[in-house]
């Protein structure tokens, strides 16, 4: 049975995970023998990396490209394909977070927000679809968020983003399900990372979060990973359109 998460032999590539959740959930299936492709908008940063992960005994290489650009995005996936190898298991993790009251948010900080966290899942996934589909066989999975499911505060370009990414895990499954490809979401709560770091600072926001959480906690990032490689092995193999919320039972309380 413990064949079933197994990820010998497969390649993943996980976008922006130079650093942050990407990074360690690059680690954590490098752990149950994936092939790390790291991407970042900068080769310097993906190569740094992938040499960081490799120190660890897990194969990695960087490559470097710009997620929101079709250009950009068509040329790596092509050259990922054909020069380092096919690519088995996508991650769509590239994310950025912006926060102005609703009325006074810049239009330029929505532009932003969408083009990293929506169509940036568009383009990657539809380059690396194409290739999975010709081999009949394909893990993606989008990086979600609870904010798919509830709003809050300042945060509504993201909430609307990643709205956006949960129907693309279920259209994107209609469509590529019959080709063997299994197209699923992890949707993390509140995770003590530097993208909340205002956040868990917060006492009185921190005090609330743990009263609001069935969990009484913050979440830590790596109890991420096992829902990453249950996502990309085998053992989810009948499991698509679904989104895995990873968030201390918040979602299943009033």
């Amino acid at each position: 049975m413990q064949s079933l998460f197994e990820l010998k032999g497969k390649r993943a590539l996980i976008t922006g995970s130079a650093q942050g959740i990407g990074n360690l959930l690059a680690k954590g299936l490098g752990q149950y023998g994936a092939s790390i492709v790291i991407n970042d908008i900068t080769q310097e940063r993906a190569d740094c990396a992938a040499n960081l992960i490799r120190q660890q005994g897990i194969d990695a290489i960087g490559v470097g490209f710009d997620v929101t650009n079709l250009n950009s995005v068509t040329t790596a996936i092509d050259h990922i394909e054909k020069e380092i190898g096919p690519i088995d298991i996508l991650i769509n993790n590239a994310g950025i977070q912006r926060r102005h009251p609703f009325t006074e948010f810049p239009e330029a900080d929505w532009d932003a927000i969408i083009n990293v966290n929506q169509k940036a899942v568009f383009l990657v996934s539809q380059q690396v679809a194409k290739n999975m589909i010709k081999r009949k066989q394909g893990k993606i999975i989008h990086i979600c968020s609870m904010q798919s499911e509830l709003g809050r505060d300042t945060i509504t370009p993201y909430a609307a983003s990643k709205g956006a990414v949960k129907m693309m895990v279920k259209g994107m499954c209609v469509e590529l399900a019959r080709y063997n490809i299994q197209v699923n979401g992890i949707g993390p709560g509140y995770f003590d990372t530097d993208m909340c770091k205002a956040l868990v600072n917060n006492q009185e926001f921190t005090r609330w979060l743990c009263q609001r959480t069935p969990a009484a906690r913050w979440g830590q990032p790596e109890e991420l990973i096992g829902s990453a490689v249950f996502l990309a092995s085998a053992a989810s193999n009948f499991v698509n359109g679904h989104i895995l919320y990873v968030d201390g039972g918040m979602l299943a309380a009033v």
